[in-house]
């Protein structure tokens, strides 16, 4: 007998669910297991050595100058 027969979990549960309800318990069921899920996710991302990021060897938009000359232009005179 003990804590560990069937019958005494049984009516855990059973208080359990009159006090909290189904649909909390089922919100705090998936909540921890996303909690789970990040931690493993957290976890492996550890483990894999992180990479340098890769520097470009040319700019992808490199300077430049535009070498020009300003010219006056003259409009011909509006008649009205």
């Amino acid at each position: 007998m003990g804590i560990f027969d069937w019958k005494h979990w049984l009516v855990i549960l059973i208080v359990v669910l009159l006090v909290f309800g189904t649909k909390k318990l089922k919100g705090l069921g998936s909540d921890i297991g996303e909690s789970i899920k990040g931690f493993r996710k957290a976890m492996s991302d550890e483990e894999k050595p992180s990479e340098p990021p890769v520097q470009p060897s040319a700019p992808l938009n490199p300077p430049h100058t535009i070498d020009a000359q300003a010219q006056k232009v003259e409009e011909p005179a509006r008649k009205d």
